[in-house]
């Protein structure tokens, strides 16, 4: 599977893309998963529904199915799982879209809006690949040497990505 990540400040618009990107990989005929990364606990579940009363018992696993769609909820006992561990948990597709994990060495364009008054990221790693901005000619891109991507352009940011991923339209 290939890999592709997204990286930027919180509230920089990387979900916004994510799911605007999404369709149009898939219009392409890619198939397309995805995986967030969530700084704090979280839960799928609601108190009083059966999986939540399973899992609040004790269950290290439970797997909720219907004719639409299934989950698996897996309680840790140990450490967060690294990303090449949770990728190995996907079903084979033709590329992965990654929100988060800042730390993995996978490509990412990073979502940068100067007016958040964050620094970038870019100058610093060495696995972005581009940056997708609302301004585009801001100054602190005069030194960038990555593809500034316009980040209000989502088509434009599908094409770059199938050139830079090699991946065809199509699929793989």
């Amino acid at each position: 599977m290939i890999v592709l990540g997204l990286l930027g400040w919180s509230g920089s618009g990387k979900t916004h893309l994510l799911v605007q990107l999404l369709p149009l990989f898939i219009a392409r005929g890619l198939s397309v998963s995805t995986i967030k990364h969530a700084h704090h606990g979280f839960d799928l579940d609601q108190p009083g529904k059966d999986s939540y009363q399973h899992r609040a018992a004790g269950a290290r696993e439970v797997l909720v199915s219907s004719s639409k769609r299934w989950a698996l909820m897996h309680e840790l006992a140990g450490p967060e799982p690294s990303l090449p561990e949770l990728l190995s948990h996907l079903s084979d597709v033709d590329l992965v879209l990654v929100e988060g994990f800042k730390a993995n060495a996978h490509a990412k364009i990073e979502v940068y809006r100067p007016s958040l008054g964050q620094p970038a990221f870019w100058p610093d790693r060495t696995d972005v690949v581009a940056v997708a901005t609302d301004s585009p000619g801001d100054p602190v891109f005069t030194q960038c040497p990555h593809p500034i991507l316009d980040l209000n352009a989502p088509e434009a940011i599908v094409t770059w990505s199938l050139g830079f991923l090699t991946l065809p339209p199509g699929g793989a």
